[in-house]
């Protein structure tokens, strides 16, 4: 008689070491192309990318401080991680607005780790982000002109925010399973991010993605103050544990899962909580004594008689400043065609990059005012400082002008560039060409009446020579206390002004 045996029928599915990780790689790899080249995704990189080409087109970014630079990258990508939140809420989702989430049940790929898988994709957007951030930072820091020192933890923030949005799109996915949850998150965020910049304190705006500081103040790198590094480590702890929530939602209960997402909630304490510290003592001394006695933390140069302080970093910029000094001394007359200056780079520091205040004039003999900014309108506004300074001896004096000394002055400001009326546009407050207006200095500006302007632009319509020749001739009754507009005219043989010669 015949035994049968009974064997069990192998299973088609190979279980071999590593096998589900590959698989898991593998639909990664697949998401990945998919979010990349979703339509939400390709138009914010377009944006961000012609955004960033256009904003390193202005005149000033010729002269980058490497210590902004890095800072300039954070904006855009968080229109790109909001791209990135909808379109991997929408790929998490896809089963279920399609029906076929049944179907998967009898795949090798349990739901938590197709969670993964998205989790992953979500990094290919944010090396991307980071490949952006680097050609964006580069371009700045490869300029011939470009000084100070970038932070990596500040390049770090807009791939990290891509990185957070994205894993806040996915965990959102698994715990409303509903399409129309994203954009309400992305409304909301947006509404929080915008109250939170407007009201929020030192303290709480850490807590932001991306920290915007209210002015344009540049400051040495080590007096910047930022918590950069713990914010990094801060972003990345969110991201991490928000990915990893999102797992756990979906079933991936495992050891591994679970210590990961502790770790990931202590990056994200430690982080929280240290960059929101303030100030340190050491930190507050070293901004007092570089705003109050700058000389103790300065190399001077000297170049053609006269001498120039400035801060560590900015000793490069030392023959941008010569340069306009020796033509603003070329244009000048008398004794001040000789006259030598002491440039100093000047800072108020005492408040960090949230301090945006007016410098005040200096008193001493000849020395004049310079920012940490170079470039666009910061040249003829440091000229005017220059040529105030060799007309009136010192920069309080200076300020007070408002006679017809403005005119001799303005003459030396803007009466070398190439287009001087468009320099006389860029120094004046309200870019005017006509008229009265403010001129803008280093420290306090001057008042430039409608006469005054009109004698200027007189003076500009004769060549270049000939109306150089005529101010020197004239130097000393020009530059006398004060001498009229009317008067000015008259002296350089210009038609008589016709508009209002009174201070404001």
């Amino acid at each position: 008689m015949t035994t049968l045996v009974e064997k069990p029928v192998a299973s088609a599915i190979r279980n071999a070491p590593g096998g589900s990780f590959k698989a898991v790689l593998a639909l990664a790899l697949f998401e990945s192309r998919r979010l990349l080249t979703r339509i939400p995704v390709l138009l914010a990189f377009a944006v961000y990318l012609g955004w960033t080409v256009w904003r390193a087109g202005k005149a000033w970014g010729d002269y980058p401080a490497l210590q902004d630079a890095d800072r300039a990258t954070q904006s855009a990508p968080m229109l790109v991680g909001l791209a990135v939140l909808l379109s991997v809420n929408q790929a998490a989702l896809r089963s279920r607005r399609h029906g076929t989430e049944r179907h998967f049940a009898v795949l090798v790929l349990p739901q938590w780790r197709r969670t993964a898988a998205h989790a992953l994709s979500v990094v290919a957007a944010a090396l991307l982000t980071a490949v952006c951030v680097a050609g964006q930072f580069g371009r700045e820091a490869l300029r011939p002109a470009a000084i100070g020192h970038g932070s990596v933890s500040e390049l770090l923030v807009g791939p990290l925010t891509v990185l957070l949005f994205g894993t806040a799109g996915l965990l959102l996915a698994g715990l409303v399973r509903s399409a129309i949850a994203a954009p309400l998150l992305v409304v909301f965020g947006l509404f929080l991010f915008a109250f939170f910049w407007g009201t929020s304190d030192d303290a709480t705006r850490w807590l932001l993605p991306a920290v915007v500081e209210a002015s344009s103040n540049t400051l040495p790198s080590d007096l910047m103050g930022r918590p950069a590094a713990w914010h990094a480590l801060y972003l990345a702890g969110l991201a991490l544990l928000l990915g990893l929530v999102a797992i756990l939602v979906a079933g991936g209960r495992k050891p591994v899962v679970m210590a990961g997402a502790a770790g990931a909630l202590a990056m994200t304490l430690v982080g929280g909580v240290a960059q929101s510290a303030g100030e340190s003592p050491e930190l507050v001394k070293a901004r007092e004594r570089a705003t109050l006695h700058p000389e103790q933390v300065q190399t001077c140069l000297r170049r053609d008689g006269s001498t120039y302080c400035a801060f560590p970093e900015w000793g490069p910029r030392v023959a941008d400043w010569a340069g306009v000094v020796d033509r603003v001394r070329s244009l000048a007359g008398g004794s001040a065609h000789e006259q030598d200056l002491v440039v100093r780079q000047r800072i108020d520091a005492r408040y960090g990059l949230s301090g945006d205040a007016a410098l005040t004039p200096l008193e001493r003999p000849h020395e004049v005012t310079v920012g940490t900014q170079w470039g666009g309108n910061r040249v003829p506004e440091f000229a005017a400082a220059a040529a105030g300074v060799l007309i009136a001896g010192d920069e309080k004096a200076a300020n007070s002008i408002c006679d017809g000394r403005i005119v001799p002055l303005m003459w030396l400001a803007v009466g070398w560039e190439s287009d001087p009326l468009d320099a006389l546009r860029r120094v004046r407050l309200d870019d005017s060409v006509t008229g009265s207006a403010y001129v803008l200095q280093p420290t306090h500006g001057l008042y430039m009446t409608e006469a005054q302007t009109e004698v200027l632009r007189a003076l500009f319509d004769l060549p270049r020579d000939e109306a150089g020749a005529r101010v020197k001739d004239h130097w000393g009754e020009l530059t006398a206390p004060k001498v009229t507009a009317a008067r000015a005219a008259e002296l350089l043989d210009l038609p008589a002004p016709e508009g209002e010669d009174k201070c404001s």
